[in-house]
């Protein structure tokens, strides 16, 4: 088959071009992604041992932040734990810090019970979110590809885990995330995906992925009717049979999609700006990688909020800002 089969019949989008107006600062925030550069305040070292439990059970030795900080340099670097425990151990040496550091099975064990951290950074703009929701796919490394590898068998199923992402239009960066089993659809991820309740949401963005009642119900109770719901429903939607006398939100979007077509709804509405989802998930897979390190669910769960609160510091180092050309 030809190449572009149908293009006689496709839509034909003009290439657009766009130039850098901040390219100095960007280009310094780009630079200080990689510098080596750590501080650590007087507030951490007198934090980094656990605080004494009152009840029964062990005591633990470390804090939170202790370990949190060790797999933030472990997800950044892209390290092992082995290995993360020996760039800890000439951290320490190089800045004269006379402290305890955790080996490689107390992160393994510690990171399925930590508190996970946010996935807000100090950037978080305190009016409106205007919030974009997609998913993708994260590889696990465990036994089928070893098997494979190993014995040269195909394995009957691959595993995967689906990381869901909900970024800020406004801001760049992602306020929430989930990281679900491979056969949860983005619709039941939802509302563990969609922020607290405290949050006031004016816009959301999805694809034809969360179309449906469910979804409109729970944007509707969480965050009242003022939100603005703009989900692309599929090529052979139609309208309910109660269209003509009670139309529904989404019965009015379907006929304005036939009146206006679908190429001119998505930019008359915005909902085109969905792609900035997906180019935070290319970001996610420069970045932290397409695959998740750790092993077990709990720990991953962890890896992927230490992710996102990754590419939200590199974010705060600089974003780009454009101006159309042509």
């Amino acid at each position: 088959m030809p190449h572009k089969f149908n293009a006689d019949r496709r839509d034909k989008i003009a290439k657009q071009k766009y130039r850098v107006t901040n390219w100095p600062a960007y280009n310094e925030g780009l630079r200080q992604r990689g510098d080596l550069t750590i501080w650590v305040k007087d507030e951490a070292l007198s934090l980094w041992t656990a605080r004494r439990r009152t009840s029964l059970g062990g005591q633990s030795k470390y804090s939170d932040l202790a370990i949190t900080l060790c797999l933030t340099l472990r997800v950044v670097y892209g390290l092992a734990l082995r290995q993360t425990q020996g760039l800890m151990r000439s951290v320490a040496a190089l800045m004269g810090f006379d402290i305890a550091l955790p080996d490689f099975s107390t992160l393994s064990r510690r990171s399925k019970g930590i508190a996970r951290p946010s996935t807000k950074s100090r950037a978080t703009t305190s009016g409106p979110v205007r919030l974009v929701v997609d998913s993708t796919g994260l590889k696990v490394f465990g036994e089928g590809e070893w098997l494979e590898n190993k014995h040269k068998t195909k394995t009957k199923r691959k595993r995967w885990r689906k990381l869901h992402l909900g970024l800020n239009l406004v801001s760049g960066e992602i306020v929430c995330s989930d990281l679900t089993a491979d056969d949860v659809g983005d619709p039941t991820a939802l509302p563990g995906l969609s922020g607290p309740d405290r949050w006031t949401v004016e816009k959301f963005i999805a694809d034809g992925a969360y179309d449906g009642t469910p979804t409109r119900d729970l944007l509707a109770t969480r965050f009242g009717e003022i939100v603005e719901v703009i989900i692309l429903p599929p090529k052979t939607a139609v309208a309910s049979p109660q269209s003509v006398l009670v139309p529904s939100v989404r019965d009015r979007l379907i006929a304005e999609i036939q009146t206006k077509g679908r190429m001119a709804w998505q930019k008359f509405t915005g909902y085109n700006k969905r792609s900035r989802a997906e180019t935070q998930i290319g970001r996610w897979n420069a970045v932290i990688g397409p695959k998740v390190k750790a092993r077990h669910f709990d720990n991953q769960k962890t890896e992927a909020k230490i992710g996102g609160g990754v590419l939200n510091r590199m974010t705060e180092l600089g974003r780009p800002e454009f101006e159309r050309l042509a």
